[in-house]
């Protein structure tokens, strides 16, 4: 009876252990936007995929208020960057001048904008093993 115990005890935790997520819930906000129309897309990036198209995680949102929040669940732990932009047009894509210069609004994570293409060092953020939120200005 004890054995059978045991052994129901340890299939019990096996399966609680299994069904726990192993990261965790990464809350993007942006209160800034100029206009309602067309949509924000966010892209959560490592350093091998940074400015280099589609992010490991990918998200988009319409806008209310100025106002979007996109949500990236179950993120491992590790360094990230976020690049998020006003895709006005809904053309999915960030549009450009002739010389170079954005059309569309467009943000990262820490909120550096500097001259040139965005590097993943500023925008670089370590997530660990609590759920983060973070604000990213346009």
């Amino acid at each position: 009876m004890k054995t059978l115990f045991l052994t129901f005890a340890l299939v019990l935790t096996s399966l609680f252990s299994f069904s726990q997520d192993s990261g965790v819930t990464l809350t993007l906000t942006i209160d800034n936007v100029i206009s309602d129309k067309g949509n924000v897309k966010m892209a959560l990036h490592t350093v091998d995929t940074f400015m280099k198209g589609k992010g490991l995680e990918n998200g988009q949102s319409e806008i209310k208020d100025g106002k979007v929040t996109i949500t990236f669940e179950n993120v491992k732990p590790g360094d990230y960057a976020v690049i998020a932009f006003h895709d006005e047009n809904e053309n999915n894509k960030m549009d450009f001048r002739d010389n170079g210069m954005p059309l569309e609004s467009y943000g990262m994570s820490n909120n550096v904008m500097s001259f040139g293409p965005p590097q993943y060092e500023d925008a670089k953020f370590t997530i660990a093993d609590k759920d983060l939120e973070l604000n990213i200005r346009f």
